[in-house]
C-alpha cells in the first residue's frame, strides 16, 4: 500500500479530516483525558532489534484509548446541541465505557445497548458510571440494530464506535502526542478493529511527518480491513482473544483513510498475540488486552521486517478478564517450559512416590500437581504411571529433569 501525500476525503459527505481537526480534538480533551507516556522499552528493543517505544493508553481512567474518541464526540454534541435528550451507543466493552464515563461527566443521559453475551464485568462496569444498560441480542449487529432504532424513537444521539469524524479526530490525539514525545519516530504499528484509531493516528502522522510508516495489525481471525482495503478473502473466526479488534466490517470513513495514509497492513496469528501479553506484563510490568498487544504481535512475528528502525506501539487497553490472563499465563509457561508435564513409570510400592520427590528436589525443580494411574496404564500391575506437573526454570532445566529421573532408575517422558 502506497504512502499518501494528500488529504484524505471523509467518504460519506467528502469533507477532509486534517490536522488542525485533530489539534481542535486535543483542545477538547485537554484535562479531560490523561496524555498518556510514551517511552523506550530496552528490553524489549533488545528482544525485537527495533528501537521499541510503547504509548499506555492502558493508563487512561477507562483503560483505553475509546475515551477519547468518545470525549470528543460527546463535547461537539454539547457545543451544538445535539445530546439534549441524551446519548446511545453499541457495544460491548471498552466504547461503551468511555461513552458512559464522559457522559457522567458532562451530565448527558447515556443508553448503551449490549449484546447479551457480555461479560457481567463489563456490564457492571459500565453501569457504574451511570449508564442505562440494555441487554439485546446474540451478536454486535443486532445490538446495533437495536440501538439505532432506540436513537430514533427516543430522539438520542447515536455515537459510533469508529465510523464517525469526531470519533476518529479524538483518537487522532494518540498520533498527536507520540510525534510531540518522540519525535525521531519513523514507523508506527496500530491495532485495527474498525480502523477509529489507525484513521485518526494516520492522519496526524502522515501531516506531521509524511514519510513516516504506518503498520496496521489485524487478528487472523477477524481480517475485515485486510479484506476491505487488500481485496483478499480471508475467512472470518468466531472468536479471538484480541475482542476489541473483532470487528466484521470496517467503517467507510475509516476505510478511505486507511487506504489513502497506512502503508500496510499485517495478520497476527492468536499464539503471537498471546506472547505479547505474557511478555508486556513480565518485562514492562503492565496488564494489556488482546488488542493492546497486537503491536508486538507483529514485531516478534515479522522482527526483520521492523530491525534498525524507530517503533511506536500503541498499548491500545487493559481490560483484560482476569481468567483468561490466568489461562494465557499458564499456556505461556508451558511454551517455555517452565511448566511441564511429565509421565514417571515407577514400581507401586511405598517410597517410590519420595524417591521421585526427592529427584525432582535436588534438581531444583517444584511439584506443581502429582497424579497417580494405575488403571489407564500398559503398565504391569506391580508398576503405576506418575503423571507429575512441575515448575522449572525453563526448557533446558526441564530437560535436566528428565534426565536426572532416568539417572535414578526411572523411565521419565515429557507429555507435550
Amino acid at each position: 500500500m502506497k504512502n499518501a501525500r494528500r488529504p484524505v476525503v471523509a467518504a460519506h459527505n467528502a469533507r477532509m479530516l486534517t490536522l488542525d481537526d485533530i489539534r481542535q480534538a486535543a483542545a477538547r480533551l485537554q484535562g479531560q483525558v490523561l496524555e498518556t507516556p510514551c517511552v523506550e522499552s530496552r528490553t524489549l528493543s533488545d528482544i525485537t532489534g527495533a528501537q521499541v517505544f510503547l504509548k499506555f493508553e492502558n493508563l487512561q481512567f477507562t483503560a483505553s484509548f475509546k475515551e477519547r474518541g468518545a470525549c470528543n464526540k460527546l463535547a461537539r454534541l454539547v457545543e451544538s446541541g445535539g445530546a439534549a435528550q441524551g446519548v446511545i451507543a453499541m457495544s460491548a466493552g471498552n466504547h461503551a465505557q468511555g461513552v458512559a464515563y464522559h457522559a457522567q461527566r458532562l451530565g448527558l443521559r447515556a443508553v448503551i445497548v449490549m449484546p447479551r453475551f457480555t461479560p457481567a464485568v463489563k456490564v457492571e462496569r459500565t453501569r457504574g458510571f451511570g449508564a442505562e444498560i440494555v441487554l439485546h441480542g446474540d451478536s454486535l449487529d443486532a445490538a446495533r440494530a437495536h440501538a439505532q432504532q432506540l436513537a430514533k424513537a427516543q430522539g438520542l444521539a447515536f455515537v459510533h464506535p469508529y465510523d464517525d469524524e469526531d470519533i476518529v479526530t479524538g483518537q487522532g490525539t494518540v498520533g498527536l502526542e507520540m510525534l510531540a514525545q518522540v519525535p525521531a519516530l519513523d514507523t508506527l504499528v496500530v491495532s485495527v478493529g474498525g480502523g477509529g484509531l489507525i484513521a485518526g493516528i494516520a492522519t496526524a502522522a502522515r501531516a506531521l511527518k509524511p514519510g513516516i510508516e504506518i503498520v496496521g495489525v489485524q487478528t487472523a481471525r477477524f481480517p475485515a480491513m485486510v479484506n476491505a482495503v487488500q481485496g483478499t478473502a480471508h475467512v472470518q473466526g468466531t472468536s479471538t482473544i484480541a475482542e476489541g479488534i473483532a470487528v466484521g466490517s470496517p467503517g467507510q470513513i475509516t476505510q478511505a483513510i486507511v487506504r489513502e495514509s497506512v502503508n500496510a497492513l499485517m495478520l497476527v496469528q492468536e499464539g503471537d498475540i498471546e506472547q505479547a501479553i505474557l511478555m508486556l506484563l513480565e518485562i514492562e510490568k503492565t496488564v494489556v488486552e488482546g488488542a493492546g498487544a497486537a503491536g508486538l504481535a507483529a514485531l516478534l512475528r515479522e522482527p526483520e521486517r521492523f530491525r534498525g528502525k524507530k517503533v511506536g506501539l500503541v498499548l491500545s487497553g487493559g481490560n483484560i478478564n482476569p481468567m483468561l490472563l490466568a489461562a494465557i499465563i499458564e499456556r505461556g509457561m508451558v511454551r517455555s517450559g517452565r511448566l511441564g508435564r511429565l509421565r514417571v513409570s515407577a514400581a507401586d510400592h511405598p517410597g517410590s512416590l519420595a524417591r521421585i520427590a526427592t529427584v525432582v528436589a535436588d534438581t531444583g525443580a517444584n511439584i506443581d500437581q502429582v497424579e497417580h494411574q494405575r488403571a489407564f496404564t500398559a503398565l504391569s500391575a506391580q508398576n503405576v504411571d506418575i503423571e507429575l506437573v512441575v515448575q522449572t526454570r525453563g526448557r533446558s532445566h526441564l530437560d535436566e529433569l528428565v534426565q536426572a529421573l532416568g539417572r535414578a532408575g526411572f523411565e521419565a517422558k515429557e507429555l507435550r
